[in-house]
């Protein structure tokens, strides 16, 4: 957690401080995933919040091995936009009743959070590049795509699930 104002005066520092609040971001987001895969009624969508969630796993260790590389920890900044998804999807599932319509919910969600990861990755892997380097550059695409992966298969289920909901 962090216990100062960081000091950015360059991209390689400002590199790092997003590191660490994606670090933040994908630790949440590994707390928060088992409450989606408790509450959808919906089997593929259940299986794919436990396959994302063990994803995400994965990411919080190359997460981790960049921090290691570049900052020589693990220590980390508050995602205060994660924050702000989780808290929107708490309460909406707490909302939210009926299971099909809560399933529609989740899936809303779920894909807020993608949005905001690939968003996050994408910048990034573009700072990488511009900083020069290429092994972050493959780490991060490998994850961006993992979370564009995610987001198109919830978009598939949506269509399903949101047909079922309004009948």
């Amino acid at each position: 957690m962090k216990l100062t104002s960081a000091n950015i005066q360059d991209l390689r520092t400002l590199y790092i401080s997003n590191l660490k609040k994606t670090l933040d971001m994908e630790q949440k987001i590994t707390k928060a995933l088992p409450n989606l895969i408790e509450k959808s009624t919906d089997s593929e969508l259940s299986n794919a919040f436990r396959t994302h969630l063990e994803e995400t796993k994965g990411h919080v260790s190359k997460v981790e091995k960049l921090m290691q590389k570049h900052a020589g920890d693990t220590d980390t900044e508050t995602c205060k936009v994660i924050d702000g998804l989780i808290t929107e999807a708490s309460d909406t599932i707490k909302d939210v009743t009926d299971p099909s319509l809560r399933n529609i919910a989740l899936i809303g969600a779920a894909q807020q959070v993608e949005h905001h990861e690939i968003a996050v990755y994408g910048t990034l892997r573009r700072w990488a590049e511009i900083l020069g380097l290429s092994d972050d550059v493959k780490i991060l695409q490998s994850i961006e795509k993992e979370e564009g992966n995610a987001d198109h298969l919830l978009t598939e289920i949506s269509l399903r699930v949101n047909l079922q909901a309004a009948a």
